[in-house]
């Protein structure tokens, strides 16, 4: 298949072409929920998606990326879409593409359209892939809900350098009377979408003055217009997850009569996984590496709202024995950003190469932006901490998704 030069080129015109040619299959969904936003987009989906299905509702989803296996991106009423299955959709989008440029994001959701709008059920939960006003999923005319999750600074070189410009680019999946359930934001980017949803005439169900979420005795106090309600706290760890779950209890009683009742919230709540967010390893080459007493973390933050959150949750959780870190990231990122507050709670830090991925900091470049030890890989600086370290510690790797990947491909 020929793709285009870019890997990403945020327009709308390639595929709203292809699109076109295989019979807009964008027009014959199951009601949509899309999703913009810079952290917590997949958390709060996959949270939204375990309390429709305890609801026994059929649910399709679209996130990325991947972490090990490219059928992760889609799911088909709650399988991962099958391997013959996704061969023949790719195969039919690059017929009706003739050879035309067209981004792997692009013909991947058109696949996902194809796949969604052929399979009956009684929703889509849509992820963003980029920003969201040129993003490929921007083409639903009239979504049943959109959500917009924290905003904050990431992939600057396409979506802008101030807070505000990434607002605007994130307010761009907002429709004409189409709800919108907001995150707490910074006030820049409060007030961007805020002046978005007005041109539009959405109407915003926001945290504070519409919702409110707290965390007290292991449970969640929920507050909105029909009371107050009581909910088990995620089975995803870090405060962040408590702002999550309120993010996604918001939502969810916003679908009509797609709504599942409380008693099903709650059990999505306690079913929930999201592998590779704050997800301990249980398992594996680099777990059994480890002496008795040691933890090995894993989570695919990158950004420094990311870092600030895993630095909270390491100060307030993981008190009981010494923090070490192993990062990896792509250089696109900003990893002072996300490295500094994390390196104020961690003894030690350990940084590596992401394997395969010719876009990765060197483990030299990157260990040179906190004074951090360089390593040929997550193995030996796992076997370093342990030789070096004899009291009980945690140990965790940490810094992107293609590196949580390749962590949970043999540890998982």
């Amino acid at each position: 298949m020929d793709l285009h030069p870019k890997l990403i080129d945020l327009s709308l015109g390639r595929i709203e072409t292809l699109l076109a040619r295989l019979g807009n299959p964008e027009k014959h969904l199951p009601p949509v929920v899309h999703v913009a936003g810079t952290n917590g987009k997949g958390s709060t989906i996959a949270m939204m998606r375990a309390a429709l299905e305890a609801a026994g509702r059929r649910v399709h989803v679209y996130t990325s990326p991947h972490l090990v296996r490219f059928h992760e991106r889609i799911r088909v009423t709650g399988e991962l879409i099958a391997e013959d299955e996704l061969t023949a959709l790719l195969e039919e989008c690059e017929e009706a593409n003739r050879g035309e440029p067209i981004t792997f994001f692009e013909i991947t959701t058109v696949a996902a359209f194809l796949a969604f709008s052929r399979t009956p059920a009684d929703i889509v939960l849509l992820e963003t892939g980029l920003g969201g006003r040129l993003d490929a999923t921007n083409l639903i005319e009239k979504p049943r809900l959109t959500i917009i999750t924290p905003v904050s600074l990431d992939h600057q070189q396409f979506l802008g350098e101030t807070l505000g410009a990434i607002a605007a680019e994130k307010a761009g999946i907002l429709k004409r009377g189409v709800p919108c359930v907001m995150a707490r934001q910074a006030p820049q980017a409060r007030a961007v979408i805020l002046e978005t949803a007005r041109t539009v005439k959405s109407p915003v169900i926001e945290q504070g003055p519409d919702w409110k979420i707290a965390s007290r005795g292991g449970n969640l106090i929920f507050d909105d217009a029909l009371g107050r309600r009581l909910f088990p706290s995620p089975a995803l760890a870090g405060p962040h997850q408590v702002e999550n779950a309120g993010l996604a209890i918001a939502a969810l009683g916003r679908l009509g009569e797609l709504s599942p009742r409380p008693k099903f919230v709650a059990q999505g709540l306690c079913d929930v996984a999201w592998p590779g967010r704050l997800q301990r390893l249980t398992r594996g080459p680099l777990v059994q590496a480890l002496p008795e007493d040691w933890e090995l973390w894993l989570d695919g933050g990158h950004n420094p709202a990311a870092g600030a959150n895993l630095a909270a949750f390491a100060g307030s959780e993981w008190k009981d024995c010494p923090l070490h870190l192993v990062s990896g990231m792509m250089n696109s990122k900003e990893a002072g950003g996300f490295l500094a507050p994390l390196a104020g709670v961690a003894e030690t830090t350990a940084c590596i190469a992401i394997p395969n991925e010719a876009n990765s900091f060197s483990a030299k470049a990157l260990a040179a932006m906190i004074d951090a030890r360089p390593m040929p890989s997550a193995a030996d600086a796992i076997n370093a901490i342990v030789r070096e370290n004899t009291a009980p510690a945690r140990i965790l790797i940490c810094g992107s998704l293609y590196l949580a990947g390749t962590i949970l491909a043999d540890n998982a």
